[in-house]
């Protein structure tokens, strides 16, 4: 689902515009942001808490020389999802049906050369 889809559903849910609908929807997303910088939770009931995490630096590897390389502390958004969402049954997405076994293509027939010297 993009934001707009979840736009469009919020505002057919609640009975109002679409514009109204994405305007309470990037007021939700501002202030979560807004509390999160700050050092706050957001818990939504049922729902799930957002939180910030920081991690703190450390020494790594470049993958491509192998040479370490020092890895700033960082500061990340966090969801833990609430019962609700714990408990979700979402359908899985059905893994495609096995392939019948491949059919092993003929073997190319080699060219036929004529002997050198003779022409057609």
């Amino acid at each position: 689902m993009t934001k707009a889809d979840l736009v469009a559903k919020l505002a057919e849910a609640a009975g109002i515009t679409k514009v109204q609908a994405g305007k309470a929807l990037e007021s939700f997303i501002t202030e979560t942001t807004a509390a999160l910088k700050a050092g706050n939770k957001v818990s939504l009931v049922g729902f799930g808490t957002f939180s910030a995490v920081t991690r703190a630096a450390r020494n790594g590897r470049n993958p491509a020389t192998g040479k370490p390389i020092k890895i700033a502390a960082k500061t990340n958004g966090k969801f833990t999802p609430g019962k609700a969402l714990k408990d979700l049954k979402a359908k899985s997405v059905k893994a495609a049906p096995k392939a019948a076994k491949a059919v092993k293509a003929p073997a190319k027939a080699k060219a036929k050369v004529a002997p050198k010297g003779k022409k057609k």
